[in-house]
């Protein structure tokens, strides 16, 4: 008897009609909304994919990863995980013994950071040597390398790349990338296979006059770090590399993307645009 009396009290009703008005709200807010409210469609923060153990940490907040220093974005978990999953823009470097460091290793950083997926290929898988110092063992040769989405060329002893047939039948063979990419006097290179005909084009300071030789159709341009030609992208040598891979990165992502990267490499000298832009290119959708 005591219980019915409780079930009965009229603030045990109101609570229990309460209730019901509440769940009858939330239903009505899905219907017009069109979400269901689920963990899954909740957003959080993540850090864009570094290839480290934050890569999978859930942040409350906006800034900029605790661990990395990346700027966190906003996703859903299943976003995070297509980002964390897509199809990388795979790159091909192509490096000659005697190669200069700075002009692979820096667009190297840069590459890497942005999440390309970078390899490097040479005539042969024997080891070769960077400015006398730095041994590399190339991960493909031009016999088995696969097909890239970016082709980049750089400098330091490139004569013996530019005047090797087979590199160059090679360079020719290969399906048509979204980009070609050179530093410095990897330029010769793509010269010499033609890809640089009657483009305005760019290299190291002190081979501007022999460019000119090599690709007499091209415009050959001084101080400048970088020219864009949509598909086509030179550098000036060394260090201009960094400025024109930032710059790919952020043609490609977006401008935030390669800030993004520039600020982790403490790089503070590159100022978006300061290269020239003859043609926009889409951007691909790769990641």
């Amino acid at each position: 008897m005591a219980g019915t009396q409780q079930r009965n009290h009229p603030t045990f009703v109101e609570s229990k009609a309460m209730k019901h008005f509440i769940n009858l709200l939330l239903v009505a807010c899905l219907i017009v909304s069109g979400q269901p409210v689920t963990a899954q469609a909740a957003k959080a923060w993540y850090c864009m994919p570094c290839n480290s153990a934050c890569d999978s940490i859930q942040f409350s907040q906006a800034g900029k990863c605790a661990h990395c220093e990346m700027a966190l974005v906003e996703q859903t978990a299943a976003e995070h995980q297509r980002t964390m999953t897509n199809t990388k823009t795979r790159i091909a470097f192509y490096l000659q013994n005697g190669v200069e460091v700075l002009d692979f290793a820096g667009p190297m950083e840069v590459f890497s950071y942005a999440q390309f997926e970078v390899f490097t290929v040479s005539k042969t898988k024997d080891p070769i040597t960077s400015q006398g110092i730095l041994k590399i063992l190339p991960d493909y040769s031009i016999d088995d390398a696969p097909p890239a989405d970016i082709i980049a060329f750089f400098g330091g002893n490139a004569g013996v790349a530019s005047s090797d047939p087979k590199v160059i039948a090679w360079l020719k063979r290969q399906p048509v990338p979204d980009y070609y990419f050179s530093v410095c006097t990897g330029a010769f290179i793509l010269g010499k296979a033609g890809i640089l005909d009657n483009l305005t084009i760019t290299t190291f300071h002190e081979s501007i006059d022999n460019l000119k030789k090599a690709v007499p159709t091209a415009k050959v341009l001084s101080n400048v770090r970088f020219v864009d030609n949509g598909k086509v992208i030179t550098t000036a040598g060394i260090s201009a590399g960094i400025d024109g891979a930032l710059h790919l990165v952020a043609k490609m992502r977006g401008e935030q993307t390669a800030r993004n990267v520039a600020t982790y490499m403490e790089y503070d000298k590159w100022v978006p645009g300061q290269g020239l832009v003859l043609k926009r290119a889409a951007s691909t959708a790769k990641q």
